[in-house]
């Protein structure tokens, strides 16, 4: 799927991984969300990238404001970018 300067990599229309051309002058973060099959599998990512380093952005949660199946985390990576594992599956 490609959204101008945004590319979405995954099945059924919906992106599961993606990439984006930045401009790097006055650096900005990217944000890469991959999706999750299960929410443990949200859990597992966090505890891995908060063993390995990662600051912890926000710890896994539902995020009702997006829809109410939302499960996600967030970390920041070494190089400052926003990571997440996101479930949209009930639990």
């Amino acid at each position: 799927m490609d959204f101008g300067e945004v590319i979405g990599f995954g099945v059924a229309g919906k992106p599961s991984s993606g990439s984006a051309q930045l401009d790097w002058r006055g650096f900005r973060e990217i944000h890469v969300a991959f999706a999750a099959p299960d929410r443990s599998t949200v859990d597992a990512f966090f505890e891995a990238a908060v063993t390995f380093g990662a600051d912890v952005l926000y710890a896994p949660r539902l995020w009702p404001e997006y829809h109410p199946n939302y499960y996600g985390a967030f970390v920041r990576d070494p190089e400052g970018n926003n990571v997440e594992a996101v479930c949209h599956l009930p639990a």
